[in-house]
């Protein structure tokens, strides 16, 4: 039973996390349902977070080492070639730079806070309100047409993500959207702009981890739990692709209404 209490929860963790319904948000909720002490296991959370970033880093990897090669050939080599790449990288770390500096000075004050159903519960309307506002909404800026301007934008909504059940990826994606971009390349957008963030966080907490003499103990379960939300994770961010594509992803809208009201009633 233990074993499919992880594996539950790395499904979990991997339908949420590329969706825009807020992994962060589902984990509250669980947590506080089922009262169980395997939610609070910080460490397990890392993991299956960590499965989720290479699932995702193997849909991109093609991309993620054009933005390198760019970069660095920006710096070393050819400028006027790799012009357009090294601006789309600076306008990642341009777009990364207020949740990286509102999270290291108020992530534990807002996790403290405002971690509680009630307000995660509002959290998952707000984010309904936002998928239904971008449902007509057909942009027309390629990679390329993407401005300074775009990505500070879009960098602070992303910070609005720190609040406990708001979608990080529903946010930023809903952001580009209504800066006109392309649907396709507001999803590229949003999941490059994971991975700078994403691998901060990781480093930091991988010190916690190597320090955890409890570790081996609970190695089977977490594996389980790894693969479950690496297989998972894949797989659902294929979906999301197919969705956004289409323009419907403002159906998952509907989830997130009925997600925060059954909430707010629940833990009323």
């Amino acid at each position: 039973m233990e074993y499919i209490k992880y594996a539950i929860l790395g499904i979990i963790q991997g339908i949420t996390e590329p969706l825009p319904i807020s992994s962060s948000g589902h984990l509250l909720v669980f947590r506080n349902l089922f009262n169980t002490q395997m939610f609070n296991d910080l460490n397990f959370e890392i993991v299956v977070n960590f499965a989720s970033f290479l699932a995702i880093l193997f849909i991109f990897r093609k991309d993620i080492i054009t933005l390198i090669k760019g970069f660095f050939g920006f710096i070393f080599k050819d400028k006027k070639k790799n012009a357009a790449t090294f601006k789309y990288c600076m306008q990642i770390v341009v777009s990364t730079i207020p949740v990286g500096i509102i999270g290291l000075i108020f992530k534990d004050k807002i996790e403290n806070l405002l971690a509680t159903p009630k307000i995660v519960g509002f959290a998952f309307l707000i984010t309904a309100i936002a998928l239904f506002v971008i449902k007509n909404i057909k942009g027309e800026k390629s990679d390329k047409d993407i401005t300074f301007k775009d990505a500070i934008l879009i960098g602070l909504l992303q910070a609005v993500a720190l609040f406990p059940g708001i979608s990080r990826s529903g946010t930023v994606l809903v952001g580009c959207l209504l800066r006109n971009f392309k649907r396709t390349t507001a999803l590229k957008y949003t999941f490059i702009m994971y991975f700078p963030v994403s691998i901060a966080s990781f480093g930091l907490s991988a010190i916690d981890i190597i320090k955890d003499n409890t570790l081996n103990s609970v190695l089977a379960p977490y594996m389980i739990g790894f693969i479950c939300s690496l297989v998972v994770t894949y797989f659902a961010y294929l979906w999301l692709s197919k969705i956004v594509e289409k323009g419907k992803v403002w159906k998952f809208s509907i989830y997130c209404l009925l997600m925060g009201l059954f909430t707010l009633i629940y833990f009323r």
